[in-house]
């Protein structure tokens, strides 16, 4: 709209008492909007009715609300917060794993086995709040307007047995249980595939709804992660995504493979 209408940064930064740095800022998504500045800035921008006004004065009032995962800040580490209001605002999640089941898929004593793994001086308090941000990240896929996930496993995934026999059986179930449902399509690179491009490690690619907003391909460290959006990068893992997808059996067989690897438990 600024661009459209021939204002400057500085005369924007101006108009809502700011630097046009702040602009700057501002339009790349690095600091947050206040209502007052967007109403001012719109009113600048020569949009004055009210109808194309409330969207956009909608969404900075919603930028600024807390997400859920707010209340466990003092567990969760900043980049992984960043991670979650992305999965929140995610349509589309496509995802690879070699070594855990995808936390959107862990069943509560899988979660506890992982994450004692990660945390292993943890309280036992502290476990229990951490599967709990597990499992309120997952109420969001079995609502009625749930995003859609599509995750590719390892075979690894399924034949570790993580919190003993009893747990990792309880969690293939669940695996098997999921995989039916519509908005979600498992599959498993059995061992016989040999290598293949995603052999570097897990990531995770979104996609969103909105459109003009590119897709971010996340990459998990041990105390870290990596966001990446620039088109090449995506396209790489888009690609190796697709190839995976190609390698694994087809989803229609993964309930059977499943059933395979319980009964051999």
């Amino acid at each position: 709209m600024r661009e459209s209408r021939g204002i400057s940064t500085e005369q924007a930064g101006y108009e809502i008492r700011g630097s046009h740095s702040k602009i700057s800022r501002m339009e790349l998504g690095r600091v947050g909007f206040k209502e007052r500045d967007v109403a001012d800035l719109l009113t600048l921008y020569g949009v004055s009715d009210p109808a194309e006004r409330a969207p956009l004065l909608a969404l900075a009032k919603e930028a600024n609300t807390p997400g859920w995962w707010h209340r466990y800040g003092d567990i969760l580490p900043s980049w992984f917060e960043v991670y979650l209001g992305l999965e929140e605002a995610a349509s589309l999640l496509r995802t690879y794993e070699l070594q855990f089941v995808p936390g959107l898929l862990q069943t509560e004593d899988y979660a506890r086995a992982v994450i004692r793994l990660g945390y292993s001086d943890a309280s036992d308090e502290e476990v229990e709040r951490r599967v709990q941000i597990r499992t309120t990240r997952q109420e969001r896929f079995t609502s009625p307007e749930a995003p859609t996930l599509w995750a590719v496993l390892d075979e690894a995934v399924v034949r570790r047995p993580l919190g003993g026999r009893d747990v990792m059986r309880d969690q293939i179930r669940h695996l098997i249980e999921v995989s039916e449902l519509p908005n979600v399509t498992l599959q498993i690179v059995p061992f016989g595939a040999g290598g293949h491009a995603a052999a570097g490690g897990p990531f995770t690619i979104l996609r969103f709804a909105e459109p003009g907003l590119s897709d971010v391909v996340y990459l998990e460290q041990l105390t870290s992660a990596l966001y990446l959006d620039k088109p090449t990068d995506v396209d790489t893992y888009m690609r190796a995504m697709n190839n995976l997808c190609i390698t694994a059996e087809r989803p229609d067989e993964t309930s059977r493979y499943l059933t395979r690897v319980l009964n051999e438990l």
